[in-house]
């Protein structure tokens, strides 16, 4: 057994049994499924910032990180585990430092509407479990607003920061929202908006290091982080304040999934097929879906060109 202290939140340096106690609570219920690598590197962050791991102040998220070059000199990228901070360690940084005087409720933009599709899975006719995919209309705000006061001596003095949802949901490999960001629209988009306040408010106290509720769904490219290229192949998919799209029936699905097989072909492929609807079908598919397949359709043919690599999700979902 490896030597290993920590300090509880009074302070006090643990033995290395309470160490090893504190290591399992954290794989079977804090972080299940989490590697023993993962575990330590929990550990040592907190253990270097002076945290009760058991707060759990810091989430393992999965990233697409780079991680060597083939002989063309094209990337190689591999997934791998990376702590980083949730926002309730950032509310806790900003709260230590006596100036924290609270934030303001979310202010929300716009409710834009987005197709995509959900991954439904059911007893199959051979007993066996099958996945099905079901047409569904996400509504989320465009963008949200989040202000954090701080004293300044004997004044409040006030920062604010914006963030738009595009910019910051996390995807699945089809670029659609992953479960989290369909469940919680409104309230993954608030800590983003959040963290951005805190930061400009306490640079300090919380340093510059995103919140996993703001990487999720992003890659790590030589210590840069950049958004996948996923992202466009829903940026054709958002309505502001149009008219309700048309209601999900049977046979909407049917013809939806139907036409995203063409997309997933290309645009050419694709807009065959649209030409080959008749009116009432293409007002049964709607504007903002006709948007998302084409946008899908773009992206295909896009990955063609690119070797036909697409790039992956990391689809970890951030606890509340």
């Amino acid at each position: 057994m490896n030597q290993m202290t920590t300090r509880a939140a009074a302070g006090a340096l643990m033995s290395s049994e309470q160490a090893e106690a504190i290591r399992g609570a954290l794989k079977s219920s804090l972080y299940p499924g989490a590697s023993d690598a993962s575990i330590d590197m929990v550990l040592s962050y907190c253990q270097a910032a002076g945290l009760d791991p058991m707060t759990k102040p810091v989430h393992i998220v999965p990233m697409k990180v780079k991680i060597g070059e083939n002989p063309d000199g094209t990337a190689v990228n591999g997934m791998r585990d990376v702590v980083m901070p949730g926002i309730g360690l950032y509310r806790i940084n900003a709260s230590r430092t006596g100036q924290y005087a609270g934030c303001s409720e979310p202010e929300f933009g716009p409710t834009c509407t987005m197709e995509s599709v959900r991954d439904v899975w059911s007893d199959g006719p051979n007993g066996r479990r099958q996945k099905t995919q079901k047409a569904i209309q996400l509504h989320y705000p465009e963008w949200c607003r989040v202000t954090v006061r701080k004293l300044l001596g004997n004044q409040v003095v006030e920062f604010s920061a914006k963030e738009y949802w595009l910019e910051n949901y996390a995807s699945k490999s089809d670029g659609s929202p992953n479960a989290m960001w369909e469940k919680r629209a409104f309230g993954q988009l608030a800590k983003c908006a959040e963290a951005q306040a805190l930061r400009k408010a306490f640079p300090e106290a919380v340093g510059s290091q995103p919140t996993a509720e703001e990487m999720e769904g992003k890659d790590i490219i030589d210590g840069e982080t950049v958004r996948a290229d996923r992202r466009t192949s829903t940026a054709g998919a958002i309505t502001r304040q149009q008219p309700p799209e048309p209601e999900d029936t049977p046979e909407r699905t049917k013809l939806y999934i139907s036409l995203k097989d063409f997309a997933d072909q290309g645009t050419e492929e694709y807009a065959g097929a649209w030409s080959r609807l008749t009116k009432e079908q293409r007002q049964m598919i709607g504007n903002a879906g006709h948007e998302t397949l084409k946008g899908i359709a773009e992206r295909a043919s896009a990955t063609d060109v690119e070797d036909g690599d697409q790039q992956q999700a990391a689809d970890e979902e951030v606890p509340l």
